[in-house]
Parts: structure tokens; sequence; C-alpha cells
């Protein structure tokens, strides 16, 4: 087996220790990754909040949760220390082969303490740099906060094993702002991706065209944009439907419930909620839509629509165009250009066809890129759990 890691106890199974942000992301992004884990290691996960649903999954499949405090909004140096010493006694506590921190805070705080304790082998997986690295609306405080995550990057990731981020933008971000050191190994890996037999193919509808947008209510995710050209395509085609799934956030940029009654009124965005499972309401959709202008790394909804056999229409902001395949499996239109969101969505109106041909494209860009199996097989030949040959 290449890069054995070697565990530190004789004839025992290696120790990994994951570090996530939210703790449901361990069951909704991360555990075909973790199951895979488990079958080859004694794995840990360590989440911020108590959440039964992940926790119950979790054991099934021989993952202990760890609760730990983690503030994720703001830089606070009371709760970040916190952080830092609870992680300190968690890893004191496992004595991990392998940490696998992923997401900003734990990056830092991750990484940070598993080379205070000197954890053999560390990695760290950035899923998209966000708000802070965009060049949009720069305010003083955001270059600030920019400045500080930067100097907490350098730090943290000294010594890494490997970085791993999600598209080439991130990639070269990474290397200009020197995030890390320079002999430190960056790679590229295809998102978290998709389970393809969870989100199987469907024939999507084609007459009357349904356009979904699944998001948290931010203004950065491009809301306000998807409902602008929602407006300017039902002028001309009123009979479509465009659709809006996701939850209202506690961000001060959220979307609000008046703002989401004005557009009902209004009859031009149907406001869906939130839902623990966006399947039904892709099986529901004809196309689907992210005109984020959000930094982001690949969206895990843009991947779950193509699965499915969705048509994608996107912004051209970092992350989000990388796995659209231009005129193929959809389109890419600038960021903040409602007008040219409208022109793109409309072309599956004036042309039915367009809704099932560019769908089968996506599902077949889905399985040859960004098959959950092929991403967790290149994660675990980097962390030596499976050798050259295998797969998952």
């Amino acid at each position: 087996m290449m890069n054995d890691p070697k565990p530190s106890r004789p004839g025992a199974r290696p120790r990994i220790a994951v570090v996530a942000n939210l703790t449901a992301s361990l069951l909704n992004f991360r555990f075909d990754l973790l199951r895979e884990l488990s079958a080859r290691a004694e794995v840990i996960a360590c989440g911020p909040e108590r959440h039964e649903r992940t926790e119950a999954a979790l054991a099934e499949i021989g993952v202990r949760f760890v609760q730990y405090p983690l503030s994720r909004a703001g830089m606070n140096p009371i709760e970040d220390v916190r952080t830092l010493r609870a992680l300190l006694r968690v890893f004191d506590e496992f004595k991990p082969d392998i940490m696998f921190a992923y997401t900003m805070k734990p990056i830092i705080y991750g990484c940070l303490a598993a080379r205070m304790k000197r954890v053999p082998r560390i990695y760290a997986m950035n899923t998209g740099l966000g708000y802070v690295y965009s060049s949009h609306d720069l305010t003083f405080k955001r270059r600030v906060v920019r400045n500080v995550s930067s100097m907490l990057y350098r730090i943290a990731l000294r010594g890494v094993d490997e970085v791993l981020v999600y598209n080439k933008a991130d990639e070269q971000e990474f290397r200009a702002r020197r995030l890390m050191d320079p002999d430190t190994k960056l790679s590229i890996v295809p998102g978290s991706g998709v389970n393809l037999d969870s989100y199987a193919f469907s024939v999507p509808r084609s007459a009357p065209p349904v356009f979904l947008m699944i998001s948290r209510l931010l203004r950065e995710k491009g809301v306000f944009d998807f409902v602008k050209a929602a407006r300017i395509l039902k002028a001309k085609h009123p009979h479509v439907r465009c659709q809006l799934l996701g939850p209202i956030d506690a961000n001060p940029d959220s979307v609000g419930q008046r703002e989401l009654d004005a557009w009902a009124r209004e009859g031009v965005i149907e406001y869906l909620g939130e839902t623990a499972d966006v399947r039904p309401y892709l099986t529901n959709c004809s196309v689907f839509v992210l005109p984020s202008a959000y930094r982001e790394g690949i969206p895990r909804t843009i991947l779950e629509a193509m699965s499915t056999g969705r048509a994608v229409v996107t912004s051209d902001a970092p992350g989000c165009a990388d796995p659209v395949i231009e005129g193929k499996t959809g389109f890419v239109v600038p960021v903040r250009s409602p007008v040219e969101l409208s022109t793109a969505m409309a072309r599956f109106v004036e042309d039915p066809d367009l809704v099932v041909r560019m769908g089968q494209a996506s599902r077949k860009r889905a399985e040859a890129a960004f098959d959950v199996k092929i991403v967790n097989t290149i994660l675990l030949r980097k962390m030596g759990l499976l050798g050259a040959d295998e797969t998952v």
C-alpha cells in the first residue's frame, strides 16, 4: 500500500480525525467518504453542534461523533482559543495518525492543533475561499478580515502534508497570496462528488418549463438576480415557472420574508421553503439555475442537479462554471447579469429539446467527472489507505 500512514500502535488500524464546521455536513457532504474511511480505519468526526440524525447515521457506519465548540462567523479571539483548546484535548485523547479538516476555521484550528500534538499526517481541504476573497464590494472591513484570514492560513498550513482545493481559481489564489509554504503540495479535487445512485437520473419535464434555484437566500448567492431574470422571462413567456428553494439566513445580507411574500404576490417566484432532501424538487424541475456571485468551491447543488439529468445555468463566479460545459450541459453568464441570465433561460423555453438533450449530457458529465467514488478514491489514495491501482 502506497504512503502507508503507519499507525503508532503496532497491529492496530490507523486512526483518523475528521474536523467539520457544520455537523450536518458530515452527513450531507462527507458520509460516503466517512463510510470508506471507517472500513479501513478507526474514525472520529468532530462537529460543533449536536445533530441527532447525523450522529445516528455516523454510528451506523462505526464513526464516533465528537462535539467541539466553534463560532463559524466572525473572529472572536476568545471563542477561537476555546476551539483550539478543545481540539487539542480531542487529539490528545484520540491520538490520530491522520487529521483531515475542511472549510476555513476547521482547517486553521484543526491544523494548528494537529501540529502541536504531532499528528503524523495532516490534510486540509478548502471547499471554497468564499466571500472574504471575492473581488466584488471589497470594503475596508472585508479587506481587514481577508488580511487576518490570510495570516492565519499561512500559520496553520505550515508543515501540512497536502492542501486540497476544488478549482483552478482557488489554486491560483492560494499560490498568489502565499497562503501556504511554496513547497507544500497543493492539488485540485473535483468537489465533494455526488452519489449517482442517490441522485438518480430522471427525464426532465420540458413543458411548461420549471426553473429551480436552490441556495441559502443570500444576495451574494444571486437570489435577486434570479428574481429579476424571472421577471424579464415571464413578461415574454408568462407560462414558465421559477422556483426558489432554501432557508432564510441569519446573515444581514439575506432575503427577508417580506420580500418573499412580495415576489409571491407578484407571481414572479414560487418560494418552496427549505428542505432536508432536494431530490423531489430536482425531479420536478426542468433546468437548474445558480447565478451566484459568491466565490464557490464547486457548488454541491450543481453536481446534484447534473446527476439527476438537469441542464444548468450558472454564473462565471469562481467554481460555479467549472462543472458546466458551455452549450452542452448548460450556459454560463456573467456575474450580476440578470438580463443575460434571462436570455439563457429563455433558450430552454424557445427550444424545449434543449432541456432533455442538455440534461442527458449533464448526467454523463457527472458520471465521468464528479462521481463520489472518483473523489473518494483520490482522497483515500492520498491518505495511503488505497494502493495506486485500487478504487473504492
